[in-house]
Order: structure tokens, then C-alpha cells, then sequence
């Protein structure tokens, strides 16, 4: 069982850049896959950036490819999401996601990959 803990997020205006930190207890945060989401209000939860095990492969989705940044640190069973140039069509509620796979090759996009899930955080961006 892998707990996750987030914090960050908020208020910022448009143009401005906010860090995400999702911490992990109480697993193997060290060999599973990192992912985060986001859920806007009436829409689906959906894939925004994802990390391999080792931190070698990175995915992102398009809306956000060269303004987000996802990293980890395994020493400090941690991952971040630094997140800049924010557009008002990044507000939503942010998910950090390990998918319990040891070792995965695998970097998932889709919720159903991935396994124990942080509580969300608010990030709202106005224009």
C-alpha cells in the first residue's frame, strides 16, 4: 500500500507557474511509475504528465508538452509537477498517481494504469 500526500497548487494568473509535490509513504514508491491527472469541473479526469521508475522516460499530454515539467526524487519519495506559462484552461483539480507496478517499462496515460491515487489539489488560473 503506497500512501500519497500532495501539496502546492492554488491561485496564480496567467502566465505564472505553480509546483506540484506529491509525497509517498508506506510503499515502493521507488519502483513504480508516476503519473498525474487533472479534473476540471463536468469533464473526465484526464492524463497530464507521467514518469518512469528510474526517471528515464517522460510522457506528456499535448495541452501541456513544453510548459510542464514532471520529475521525482526517489531519496525523498517525492514527485513534482513544475508547471509554468499556466493558461486558464489548466484550472482543475491535480492528481498525483503511482501505478503499482514494479519496475513497469510501461509510462500510462490512462487512470485504469495506475493504482493508488493523492487526495487532489485545487490549481485555478485566471485570466
Amino acid at each position: 500500500q503506497v500512501y500519497l500526500v500532495q501539496s502546492g497548487g492554488g491561485s496564480v494568473q496567467a502566465g505564472g507557474s505553480l509546483r506540484l509535490s506529491c509525497a509517498a509513504a508506506g510503499g515502493s514508491f521507488s519502483r513504480y511509475a508516476m503519473g498525474w491527472f487533472r479534473q476540471a469541473p463536468g469533464k473526465e479526469r484526464e492524463f497530464v504528465a507521467a514518469i518512469s521508475w528510474n526517471g528515464v522516460s517522460t510522457s506528456y499530454a499535448d495541452s501541456v508538452k513544453g510548459r510542464f515539467t514532471i520529475s521525482r526524487d526517489n531519496a525523498k519519495n517525492t514527485a513534482l509537477l513544475q508547471m509554468n506559462s499556466l493558461k486558464p484552461e489548466d484550472t482543475a483539480v491535480y492528481y498525483c498517481a503511482a501505478d503499482g507496478v514494479d519496475y513497469s517499462l510501461v509510462v500510462g496515460a490512462t487512470t485504469t494504469e495506475y493504482e493508488y491515487w493523492g487526495q487532489g489539489t485545487q490549481v485555478t488560473v485566471s485570466s
